[in-house]
């Protein structure tokens, strides 16, 4: 009895604990809900203050709270771009608002497209006589890209700038699993279709060699052209080309060094940029901490300056990140949840649907479920349009297929028209642990595919057929999108990727511009009138919990730092792309229309900057 007693006891104990938990996260939700929504009274007159603590991406991905309160980490903070121009539009044309700044010391970076995009509203807002100022500690690549459409560029005389340039290296695994006697089954088509290249080799193809030099030479091109346009004085051919020179011309001091090459204007603390901004924008009255100046926050801004709803409704279907099956998603391009809310839409008086596109791609099979999507739409003969932002390739292009009209941006990465898939078997491995497989096979596909005895040629036969026939489908969507044959578009694709602007020239897109564009085109295709149409944002969940998550787990800002703290976090992203790579190995997933050229997600590389969790911390002390 006594021992039954004492189990009785700890199961009630475990009853009690439970229940206070959950009492715990429901009066947090309640909370949440009750709170954190921001309200438009905490708009004040003077400055509109950016603070880009975090990545810029085409759609905030969900926050699993009982994941980030058991991990005790806070999640990286995401901004919609369209979110970000929507703010400085508004911004540009309101009274109450003195000036535009942006705060990029934690600035964690985001695509080619959307800083693109957020640099044209700031340029929109000089125009309109708001000033713009922006202070870093360390301006990288991104974060340039951004300041160099300031009027006023401010850096820490502690910091500096460093310009480095797309491009970087892979990791190959091929003699690695060759040593581990692992085999490697790889099943494509197309010379271009590199994505298969670390498990088989041990360097990069001539043929994804001058795939890369074309993509990434076109990118610098583009982005050497922004910046020199928003910024003539900047030296980037000396930054870029003779760093070592450059630098050792300031004896070795990066702040000055980046000020002499016009890179920025200023050197100063925070509170001496804070005192110039208040010199514009206002003291701020509830706070006489040095440095401050009169601001509103984004947050209660975006509240404000709520977008108009009247008029017939177009739909915009947000396809960002990799393509996966199942429900995954937002910022996960989930096929069966893309499918649930197209359906959904079905029962909507939607005048025009615009297909946003930024994914590198993915399954093959939640590919299809989306574009069968579309089509049901296209079905009720709307206009369907497709916008292309930094990366719409494989799947990615799939998924624009149906679109009546493509638009996409000269940086846009489009394209990688091809299928694969690998799958690891570990016979030779097995067999030096002494472990064989025998047995009694019927056919010769019994037991296949065998993981530990290995393939037979038939299975091995069967599924390069299987790679084939998809990719020859893949062929044919995209000859009747385009109004090609299939030789032709086999001639631009074999898993190359291409640019925009070339992308335009071979009939892969339509036109250049951005999601405005793609919208006004479809309106004008529906033939409304202005004014006689909003947008709306489909499957858009607003997440009444996420503010309060992100205090309730504060925690050490995952950008921000000198020169040397921006090296750590792209060597940290180095490793989870490798952890990436191999975890695409392993998987059990079907065929991929996916692009490996594509650059990872900003939000990708963030994750990666800061050691998640204890252990994770423990092996950043050892290193």
């Amino acid at each position: 009895m006594s021992f039954a007693g004492k189990v009785w006891r700890l199961l009630v104990g475990i009853k009690d604990g439970m229940s206070l938990v959950f009492l715990l996260l429901f009066f947090m939700a309640l909370y949440a809900i009750l709170t954190a929504r921001p309200s438009p009274a905490q708009v004040r007159e003077g400055a509109l203050l950016l603070e880009l603590d975090g990545v810029v991406v085409e759609e905030k991905s969900k926050i699993d709270p009982f994941a980030v309160l058991l991990s005790g980490e806070p999640p990286i903070t995401e901004f919609q771009a369209r979110d970000l121009v929507h703010a400085i539009d508004e911004a540009a044309t309101d009274d109450r608002i003195k000036a535009i700044v942006l705060d990029l010391t934690s600035f964690l970076g985001g695509g080619q497209v959307h800083l693109q995009d957020i640099g044209e509203a700031l340029d929109r807002a000089r125009a309109a006589d708001k000033p713009v100022l922006t202070y870093a500690v360390a301006y990288g690549d991104d974060a340039m890209m951004l300041a160099s459409h300031a009027s006023e560029v401010w850096v820490d005389p502690l910091g500096g700038a460093v310009i480095a340039g797309p491009g970087g290296s892979n990791i190959y695994f091929g003699e690695l699993l060759e040593n581990l006697n692992v085999n490697a089954h790889i099943y494509k088509v197309g010379e271009y279709k590199s994505a298969v290249e670390p498990y088989s080799r041990s360097d990069m193809s001539p043929e994804a060699r001058e795939n890369y030099q074309a993509l990434y030479g076109a990118l610098w091109e583009e982005w050497q052209a922004n910046v020199k346009k928003a910024r003539p004085q900047i030296q980037l051919d000396r930054v870029t080309q003779q760093p070592v020179e450059w630098l050792a011309a300031a004896d070795g001091d990066l702040a000055t060094a980046a000020m002499e090459a016009g890179l920025v204007d200023k050197l100063g603390s925070k509170t001496e940029f804070g005192e110039r901004v208040a010199e514009i924008a206002g003291e701020d009255g509830w706070d006489e901490t040095p440095g401050t100046y009169a601001h509103t926050e984004f947050d209660p801004w975006l509240a404000e300056v709520e977008p108009d709803r009247s008029g017939r409704k177009i739909g915009v279907v947000t396809i960002a990140g990799t393509i996966v099956d199942g429900d995954a998603g937002p910022g996960v391009a989930g096929g069966d949840r893309i499918r649930d809310v197209l359906l959904d839409a079905l029962d909507e008086d939607l005048a025009a649907l615009v297909v946003r596109v930024d994914s590198p791609g993915g399954s093959v099979t939640a590919s299809e479920e989306i574009r069968r999507g579309i089509l049901r739409h296209k079905a009720k003969d709307i206009p369907i349009v497709v916008s292309m932002g930094n990366l719409a390739a494989s799947g990615g292009y799939w998924v624009s297929t149906p679109a009546d009209r493509i638009f996409a941006e000269p940086e846009t990465i489009t394209g990688s028209i091809g299928i694969f898939a690998v799958i690891p078997t570990f016979e030779n491995a097995a067999a030096e642990w002494g472990i064989h497989a025998d047995g009694v096979r019927t056919t010769p596909l019994s037991g296949q595919p065998d993981l530990i005895g290995g393939f037979t040629p038939e299975i091995d036969a069967i599924l390069q057929s299987s790679i084939e026939n998809g990719y020859s489908e893949f062929l044919a969507r995209v000859a009747e999108s385009r109004n090609m044959t299939p030789a032709q578009v086999d001639a631009v694709g074999r898993g190359r990727v291409w640019d925009g602007g070339t992308a335009r020239q071979i009939g892969l897109v339509d036109q250049y511009g951005g999601l405005d564009d793609a919208i006004a085109w479809a309106a004008g295709q529906a033939e409304l009138e202005d004014g006689g149409w909003h947008v709306e944002f489909l499957g858009e969940d607003v997440q009444p919990y996420d503010a309060l998550i992100r205090q309730l787990v504060a925690g050490e800002s995952a950008g921000g730092g000198d020169i040397f703290a921006m090296v750590a976090g792209r060597e940290r992203a180095l490793l989870a792309r490798v952890a990436g790579d191999v975890e695409r190995l392993l998987s059990s997933s079907g065929m991929q229309a996916y692009c490996l050229e594509c650059p990872p997600a900003p939000s990708v590389q963030a994750r990666a900057a800061v050691p998640k969790g204890w252990l994770a911390r423990l092996f950043t002390f050892l290193d």
